[in-house]
């Protein structure tokens, strides 16, 4: 037998380090999670993580449904966009890896990047006032979101430098107009929680506009910097109960996410 065939009949969790084998746990639960949540979009978007002490990332094999995918059949590309490991030989989705490689290479401590094109997320992104401080939801990443003008489909590594310039050094969450949305965390976990309270806020602006902004609350600017302080705060108990309490949920259901 080959070295290589030798390679790819040993199992993924065989053949990789402790360290990626939890990351491509963790990732493939955001995805059935993203899965619950309805984040979805048949087989588009996309969602990435860093191979702990590389430059390489995990991303889903393009094809498959959120609900099918496992620890085990996540593909491993490096910052060029070469495929290192694909164990079901189905490739990635080519705008998924620039944005992803974008955000990578921009960010050295963001480990994990998480997009959607979320019905609420890109009717956000569309509303030239982006996302408005009118819920307690936003104040988790409205003051630090930024924002990217469209410039068709994410295929052009040369969208890559203004993309990076956009996010800025600091934010975790960004909405890239006419198009969708973006999370990022250190953790699989901490880029989750941006995404799920950024899109929930989304959903509420949509629907507090229905009745037209006019009647609609804005908080005032004291109010918004305390709750987002708040949810900053050192030692949030939310931010290691939450990650646990949505995986046990994953297993209740019977999802065979970390295999």
């Amino acid at each position: 037998m080959s070295a290589n065939l030798k390679y790819k009949s040993t199992p993924v969790k065989d053949r990789v380090s402790k360290e990626e084998w939890q990351y491509r746990v963790d990732l493939a639960a955001a995805y059935q999670l993203a899965g619950i949540y309805k984040w979805t979009d048949l087989i588009y978007t996309h969602f990435s993580a860093r191979v702990p002490g590389t430059d390489d990332f995990l991303i889903n094999p393009y094809g498959l449904m959120f609900d099918e995918i496992t620890a085990s059949n996540l593909v491993k590309i490096d910052e060029h966009g070469t495929v290192l490991d694909d164990p079901l030989g189905m490739g990635v989705n080519e705008a998924g890896f620039i944005i992803h490689s974008c955000m990578h290479k921009a960010r050295s401590e963001i480990n994990c990047v998480i997009h959607t094109h979320t019905r609420a997320g890109v009717a956000v992104s569309a509303m030239k006032c982006g996302l408005l401080p009118i819920s307690q939801h936003a104040m988790m990443v409205q003051p630090e979101v930024t924002y990217h003008d469209y410039e068709g489909i994410a295929l052009y590594e040369a969208e890559q430098e203004r993309m990076a310039a956009h996010l800025g050094k600091k934010s975790k969450a960004m909405i890239l107009r006419n198009h969708g949305l973006l999370a990022l965390g250190e953790t699989v976990r901490e880029a989750f929680e941006v995404m799920y309270y950024l899109d929930a806020a989304c959903q509420i602006q949509i629907d507090a506009l229905a009745g037209g902004l006019h009647n609609v609350q804005i908080m005032s600017e004291q109010a918004a910097k305390t709750a987002y302080g708040q949810f900053h705060r050192e030692n949030r108990p939310g931010g290691y109960k939450d990650w646990p309490a949505l995986l046990r949920m994953l297993e209740r259901k019977g999802i065979k996410y970390a295999e």
